[in-house]
């Protein structure tokens, strides 16, 4: 049984020092969804099998995006005891290794037993296996959100640690990957009430330290991964949650700075880093793209924010820049590209269906997959430019990854290898 979703900044090389075919986390070595390959395909098609190097059929179900280091992929999943999916059912949360190579399953390790009377609900876009693992010197992190963190060895799958000694109370169930930093694992545990930040020390999973998020917004709940930042010389874990975006101190926890966003809530995309800003979406009901100077300290929600976009903000997937250009789209299919120093709109046009998943740029070109499974290639630049639609023909909420040449798609039933035959 087997399962599931720029060069890079200064501030991650002291993080990962992997090849850069290798893609080790949610959105990438760059935490920011670029990848150095080239020779990506840009067409492909289920019905006819163009381009598909091949599929596997996991089962269970996760939104976890794929990594991959190596020829090994990585992935989550949520397994129904007894093999039926239903809504409530005892689930086994599992961890695998495939071969890249065919895509057969290498090892695989249950994590933790998911008993169907104390799971909580999940909303019909989630999972109960959407956090997407690390890979990191050998070891592989494994995070279920409210259900519990695991470090694995990535050679066999033995277990190094695990706890579920930071439970929670969720709404709509586990989203958010954690990130790694200083020694430390950190993930943001933003609950129905007391929202909070932890860090674990990454060779023990015990606790290091953990900020409690404080914020006007009524709708205490969000689904953000943390983004790792250097600015002069200190580094920054930058973690959006509902109604405010905190720099944290990964060592200590302590806060550097914050913005206040009033009332957004269920954040979800992972925010960036370029020319000296963070840029983030301020999450439901009418998300926000915000600019901020990452240079202040204190509360600089007056003084610090560079632009603001009101109009096609995403709520779910997350952003890309390529050169001078930020591209994002919003979960209606829009794609934006703006001015990344100023916000000032180079065009909106309906590129995609309905769409959760993150853009990836790759080879001098945009990827985007909807919902319906349908990616869309697009030419980066000031003016809109559709390369190509490829259908899959299956719901797909996971992000890509990248390996040497090829695609990694997960679906609802399927993990794809997409490449060029």
């Amino acid at each position: 049984m087997f399962t599931r979703s720029l060069a890079c900044f200064t501030a991650l090389s002291c993080v990962l020092s992997l090849h850069a075919e290798d893609w080790t986390e949610f959105r990438g070595p760059t935490q920011q969804g670029q990848s150095q390959a080239e020779g990506l395909p840009v067409e492909w098609n289920a019905v006819e099998g163009k381009n598909v190097v091949w599929k596997v059929s996991p089962p269970g179900v996760g939104w976890s995006s794929p990594v991959v280091v190596g020829d090994r992929i990585y992935l989550t999943s949520a397994v129904p005891v007894g093999g039926e999916e239903k809504p409530v059912v005892d689930r086994s949360l599992c961890a695998f290794c495939l071969s890249a190579m065919d895509g057969k399953v290498i090892w695989e390790q249950e994590v933790f037993p998911q008993l169907a009377a104390n799971a909580p609900n999940i909303h019909r876009k989630n999972s109960h296996a959407s956090p997407t693992p690390i890979y990191h010197e050998g070891r592989l992190y494994v995070h279920f959100g409210h259900q519990g963190t695991a470090c694995l060895n990535a050679e066999d799958g033995a277990f190094v640690w695990s706890t579920r000694d930071f439970s929670y109370t969720p709404v709509h169930g586990n989203g958010g990957s954690p990130v790694l930093v200083d020694g430390c694992l950190v993930f943001n545990a933003d609950a129905e009430s007391d929202p909070a930040v932890i860090a674990l020390d990454a060779n023990t999973g015990r606790l290091r330290w953990k900020f409690m998020r404080v914020s006007e917004a009524k709708k205490k709940f969000s689904f953000c991964t943390p983004l790792v930042i250097e600015v002069k010389g200190q580094r920054q874990v930058i973690t959006p949650g509902s109604g405010v975006v905190n720099a944290l101190n990964p060592m200590t926890g302590a806060e550097i700075w914050k913005v206040r966003y009033d009332q957004g809530y269920s954040v979800v995309p992972r925010p960036l880093f370029v020319q000296g800003m963070v840029i983030l979406s301020t999450g439901y009901d009418k998300a926000r793209v915000m600019a901020i100077r990452a240079d202040g300290v204190g509360d600089v929600t007056d003084s610090h924010v560079a632009w603001t976009l009101d109009k096609y903000g995403p709520n779910n997937p997350s952003m890309v820049v390529v050169g001078s250009e930020l591209y994002f789209v919003a979960d209606n299919g829009i794609l934006t590209c703006a001015d990344v120093k100023t916000g000032a709109v180079h065009y909106q046009e309906r590129c995609t269906g309905p769409i959760s998943a993150s853009i990836l740029h790759a080879d001098g070109r945009l990827y985007l997959q909807d919902e319906k499974g349908v990616g869309y290639v697009v030419k980066p630049g000031k003016s809109y430019a559709l390369l190509h639609t490829n259908d899959l023909g299956e719901r797909s909420l996971a992000s890509y990854a990248v390996f040497q040449k090829d695609l990694l798609i997960r679906t609802e039933k399927s993990l794809w290898r997409i490449g060029q035959k």
